[in-house]
């Protein structure tokens, strides 16, 4: 059963997350097309989503403190991660949006969304221009991007960059402050707090491949699978690409994507509902690091197709992947799994549906060994995979 989910700017998505619609939200600020503003309903929003045209010019607000005898946790969390967040404006044409970035090192490699750079899959090679917290303005370029965990990589050549600390997202708990920093509507040093609403979230925002569905792995593709961090932190069209950081500044994720409860474009584009997502930092090093030394990111496949086990409930609860096919040849069929076999943990990731067993697949790299749990017979089993 699909619902909605929607990347913080990007297209329409779906999601296991509930009935309401999804807004993908494109760019955080939006994007505009022609100056119409490209709203998109049913699924998850990107953070980056679409925004009125007066707020596409982003501002440029430094984080001011004027009672440095009164700071609290999240001031002293935002000043230290804010001068690695940066503002990100991509246009193509008649149309144009912004987002948000993390400055990983001092060479100016930025992590945002892919569907920031691509204006949710509208244009291949867009021109990119980056804001750092200072003020400065920068030309940027795309080194290179992954759709299916709907991350990228930018380049800037500036001096003085201030590369951001990496947090720990394995070690997560809900409960823990969150702190949203980025560019809703196009007001860049934005921060918003709250907390972890949960974790190992699967979600199904929309894919942002540029110019078509096209999947990677061949055959077409409306949605992705990506496992995000939910926070309540206030997270709007435009945070896409920005930093989910902790009480000690750390970056813990890179906020994507926003729910949103109306079913019309209308009522999908009044932004923050206190569902928020957000790719967890563990994940997007990865891919980051990847797409820097090669210009692509891998992901793990397990060869098997699937559906959703819902064992007759009545409800539409699910308790598993139950396989369909095996792929000969394939990394599941090297470990024996077969059809009929239920999937219920990957790599210590519980999987309670379809979504999530390619969520958990797709977010280790390829050639990754894992354990899968399943389900044979009524008997609870286990394998060692070495993905493909």
């Amino acid at each position: 059963m699909n619902t909605g989910v929607t990347a913080a700017t990007g297209p329409k998505a779906r999601s296991r997350v509930g009935a309401g619609a999804f807004l993908a939200c494109l760019l955080g600020a939006g994007v505009l097309g022609g100056g119409t503003v490209a709203a998109v309903t049913s699924g998850l929003a990107n953070s980056a989503g679409a925004e009125s045209a007066p707020a596409q010019t982003a501002q440029y607000t430094p984080v001011i403190v004027n009672n440095l005898g009164s700071v609290n946790a999240v001031t002293a969390a935002a000043q230290k991660a804010t001068a690695s967040v940066v503002t990100i404006s991509a246009s193509a044409g008649s149309s144009g949006g912004t987002g948000s970035g993390i400055i990983l090192d001092a060479s100016g490699h930025i992590l945002t969304n892919m569907h920031v750079v691509t204006l949710d899959g509208q244009a291949a090679n867009a021109d990119i221009e980056v804001r750092t917290n200072d003020g400065s303005v920068y030309p940027g370029t795309i080194i290179g991007t992954d759709p299916l965990a709907d991350l990228a990589i930018v380049q800037i050549t500036a001096e003085g960059l201030v590369p951001a600390t990496l947090g720990d997202s394995d070690k997560v708990n809900v409960g823990d402050t969150a702190i949203a920093i980025g560019a809703p509507l196009g007001l860049s040093g934005t921060v918003t707090d709250g907390i972890v609403s949960a974790a190992n979230r699967t979600i199904e925002p929309a894919s942002s491949a540029s110019g078509s569905t096209t999947s990677t792995t061949g055959g077409t593709q409306d949605s992705i699978s990506i496992n995000v961090i939910q926070t309540d932190a206030a997270i709007n069209p435009g945070n896409s690409g920005g930093a989910l950081v902790n009480a000690q500044g750390e970056i813990i994720g890179v906020n994507v994507a926003i729910a949103s409860a109306g079913t019309s474009s209308s009522d999908a584009q009044s932004g923050n509902i206190g569902v928020g997502f957000s790719i967890p930092i563990n994940d997007a090093k990865r891919v980051g690091r990847e797409i820097i030394a090669t210009g692509k990111a891998t992901h793990g496949q397990l060869g098997v197709s699937v559906t959703d086990n819902s064992a007759g409930s009545p409800s539409g609860f699910t308790t598993g992947a139950q396989i369909s096919t095996v792929t000969p040849g394939s990394a599941a069929a090297r470990a024996g799994l077969k059809a009929g076999d239920v999937i219920t943990q990957v790599g210590g990731r519980s999987i309670t549906d379809a979504a999530a067993l390619t969520a958990a697949t797709r977010e280790q790299a390829a050639g990754a060994k894992v354990t899968v749990s399943f389900v044979r017979g009524g008997q609870q089993q286990s394998a060692d995979v070495t993905l493909g």
